[in-house]
């Protein structure tokens, strides 16, 4: 018998041709979409039995945001992800958040269909030692030592620092001048290397990274100099 599915991946040319190969293979495929915003609506409007749910990036803070609200709205429909060779902590992140399986993207259409098949069931849909790392991850979870806002933190100077955190308190070109004692040209300048090294195009774009990742709370107490705890400067 046939299973109802939806298929939601990055790239709506796989989406499309995985379900249509599933369609041949006699199952009923409500959509197949890429995962922009709604994507999760869509699953929980159509409530499929079992939903395939492409990823690149399984080890991705929020990555599977979409799968527990599928999970919270609609906890019958079995959420199966689609993905590369994951590490265990991608693995573990998909089932904490309610999958019921993981398959990789390289996996033949036979293998597909066999997670699809367990999914329905209520079974586990992934490789035992894939399982195993899994769980292993989720009973004993280690702190990672190189997350994002530390790697970020590495990449500048402790002038950039400075800057970005003056950028974070909303200073503008004149006033990280004026505060760090430099002139404006040059303020502008450090500015426009934070945000190059960063990879964001606007001040407001390095404040929302800082503040995602904690750049900033890595960074520790951080009282430039010349300024008091509540940022107005010092006379000399």
């Amino acid at each position: 018998m046939g299973v109802r599915l939806m298929v939601v991946d990055d790239h709506r040319l796989l989406a499309e041709a995985l379900a249509s190969a599933l369609k041949l293979r006699g199952h009923r495929v409500l959509a197949a979409a890429a995962p922009a915003a709604g994507a999760a609506e869509l699953v929980i409007a159509r409530a499929p039995e079992v939903c395939l749910l492409g990823t690149a990036t399984p080890a991705e803070p929020g990555t599977f945001d979409p799968v527990a609200k599928i999970k919270r709205e609609r906890p019958q429909v079995a959420v199966l992800v689609l993905g590369p060779v994951p590490s265990p902590r991608g693995i573990a992140a998909a089932f904490a958040a309610g999958a019921s399986g993981y398959v990789r993207h390289d996996e033949r259409i036979e293998g597909v269909e066999r997670a699809i098949m367990k999914a329905r069931a209520g079974e586990a849909a992934v490789a035992p030692q894939l399982l195993q790392g899994a769980f292993s991850e989720l009973l004993n979870p280690v702190a990672q030592p190189d997350d994002e806002g530390q790697r970020l933190l590495r990449m500048l100077t402790p002038r950039e620092v400075e800057v970005l955190v003056r950028v974070a308190d909303g200073e503008d070109t004149r006033l990280i001048a004026a505060g760090m004692g430099i002139a404006p040209s040059t303020a502008r300048t450090h500015v426009q290397r934070v945000l190059m090294k960063l990879g964001v195009g606007s001040r407001l774009e390095a404040a929302a990274l800082a503040a995602r990742t904690g750049l900033l709370d890595h960074a520790g107490p951080f009282h430039p100099a010349g300024r008091t705890d509540n940022g107005v400067r010092r006379e000399p």
